[in-house]
């Protein structure tokens, strides 16, 4: 397969370098593209003066549009599958091929790396933990499946979906709702097990203070893309 890493990055100039470094030391069959979105440190420097694949957005579009940016990148070069993978280094790149691998054996429409499948590494604080479970039990009353992990960013898809994100994707916070639809398309989801480590520079786009927007905003999101086609 021709495969493709995403890399999302805003504000990231204290981990990209490690992030890039990963993916050629363990993962050298995937290409990579960084989707910079608008940064306002030294991430758009870094990734020019080290050669980096790089896309350089005129404005900052959030996750949820910095990856789907990705995703047209991916259609329009032929990829046949592209993961998602961090741009703060919270994940590792030593388990793509095994998520690949999973893909074409399982005949997947997405591979999720799920942190708690085995319970190793970094699991997440307490306060997101709550959130994720409460997610989980939302997706499997509104679809019959149990994903351990729907707030994953790293997450491998096939051709079609590529084409399906590419051209509508959600802006904030958008696993848990893009699982939701995929899965209400009667599409294959399937977990792995991998870790993940903890955000060495940087902070998070998602702070405590957003917890209740995040939980209201995203469980409407989860029950429209659960009624919609």
């Amino acid at each position: 397969m021709k495969k493709l890493v995403i890399i999302p990055a805003y504000n990231e100039q204290g981990n990209i370098q490690r992030v890039v470094a990963d993916l050629k030391e363990n993962a050298p069959d995937f290409d990579y593209i960084i989707v910079n979105d608008c940064s306002t440190d030294q991430t758009r420097k870094i990734c020019k003066e080290n050669g980096f694949s790089f896309l350089d957005l005129p404005v900052n579009l959030g996750i949820g549009g910095a990856v789907q940016s990705g995703y047209r990148y991916a259609m329009n070069n032929g990829y046949d599958c592209a993961v998602q993978f961090d741009g703060d280094g919270q994940h590792d790149a030593a388990f793509l091929d095994k998520m690949a691998e999973t893909m074409v054996k399982e005949n997947a429409d997405m591979v999720i790396g799920s942190r708690f499948i085995e319970k190793d590494g970094f699991q997440s604080s307490a306060i997101r933990q709550v959130g994720i479970r409460f997610f989980t039990v939302l997706i499997r009353f509104l679809t019959g499946a149990t994903i351990t992990d729907p707030t994953s960013g790293m997450r491998m898809v096939n051709r079609s979906l590529i084409e399906q994100f590419a051209s509508r994707y959600p802006g904030d916070f958008p696993e848990p709702e893009s699982v939701t639809t995929v899965l209400h398309q009667g599409k294959k989801v399937v977990e792995i097990p991998v870790l993940m480590r903890m955000r060495k520079e940087g902070v998070s786009s998602i702070h405590p203070k957003d917890a209740v927007y995040y939980m209201i905003k995203v469980t409407i999101a989860v029950l429209l893309a659960r009624t919609s086609k």
